[in-house]
């Protein structure tokens, strides 16, 4: 008696432009086609000074991307932006093992965590300002202070969810605390641990931006005020639209990287959603 076709094997049977329109990028790209020409008609007919059409963000993005002066801007903006991302990574993972892993510890820093998560970050400027100057050190730590805590509340929920009895069934046969760490919480955590550097990029690159607007104004923030000062809607947009995509790049590349060292989160994740 043969069995009943899975999902898979009758989605595999439809034919190629059928499966090529319903996959994820043709909605992706309808849904940026229909933005494209609502914003177009807003910006047309309602859109006034500060409003760009979708045409002429487009036309200042081709000016923008040929100008040294972004450049400049982008390389300064960076460099907070990987220093300070890369801080909450080293901190941020070990410190959200740790704390999934041993509830003492824990119940000694949660508070301080909460207020982390609670804190509106715009507030610390004034006490960065005052206390390390305006310099590079101080945007460092605002973005870092932006990413640390999601990464570590995404990280200690991760080893939480970790089954017990795969840690109780590893110490029944000998295993040590090491080899529990190596074999059992890293692994089963690695799914979560990858989300959370991943809503941390994102986190940081919004720090990034809130440094330089609130805090000091240059390089990327830089050319918001000033575009906004001059009243110039197209060359504003641009910049947004700028920052927007390479956030976007960034938490691709974080996807691709999350596919090969999680591989088996991916295809759980396709299993779900099938």
């Amino acid at each position: 008696m043969t069995s009943a076709p899975t999902v898979s094997a009758r989605a595999w049977r439809r034919p190629t432009w059928i499966r090529i329109l319903d996959s994820d990028r043709s909605y992706q790209i309808l849904t940026f086609v229909l933005f494209a020409v609502a914003w177009q008609i807003y910006g047309t007919f309602w859109g006034g000074l500060l409003v760009p059409t979708f045409t002429e963000t487009v036309a200042a993005f081709g000016r923008l991307v040929v100008d040294p002066a972004f450049w400049d801007a982008f390389w300064v903006s960076n460099q907070a932006l990987f220093l300070g991302f890369a801080c909450a990574v080293i901190i941020g993972v070990p410190v959200g093992v740790l704390l999934g892993r041993f509830r003492l510890l824990e119940r000694v820093t949660d508070v301080y965590l909460n207020i982390l998560l609670v804190t509106p970050m715009a507030a610390i400027i004034p006490l960065l300002v005052m206390s390390v100057g305006f310099g590079l050190l101080s945007r460092v730590i605002l973005v870092t202070l932006f990413a640390v805590v999601m990464v570590i509340v995404n990280v200690r929920a991760g080893v939480r969810q970790v089954d017990p009895s795969l840690i109780q069934m590893a110490r029944f046969f000998g295993a040590s605390e090491a080899q529990i760490w190596r074999d059992v919480l890293i692994p089963g955590a690695l799914p979560a641990i990858m989300t959370g550097i991943r809503l941390g990029l994102g986190r940081a690159v919004t720090g990034m931006v809130i440094v330089e607007l609130l805090m000091v104004s240059l390089a990327l923030g830089g050319l918001i005020l000033e575009y906004r000062g001059l009243f110039n809607g197209p060359a504003l947009y641009a910049v947004i639209v700028a920052i927007l995509l390479e956030a976007l790049l960034l938490i691709s590349l974080a996807q691709w990287f999350e596919r090969i060292v999680a591989p088996w989160a991916v295809v759980n994740t396709k299993k779900a959603r099938s």
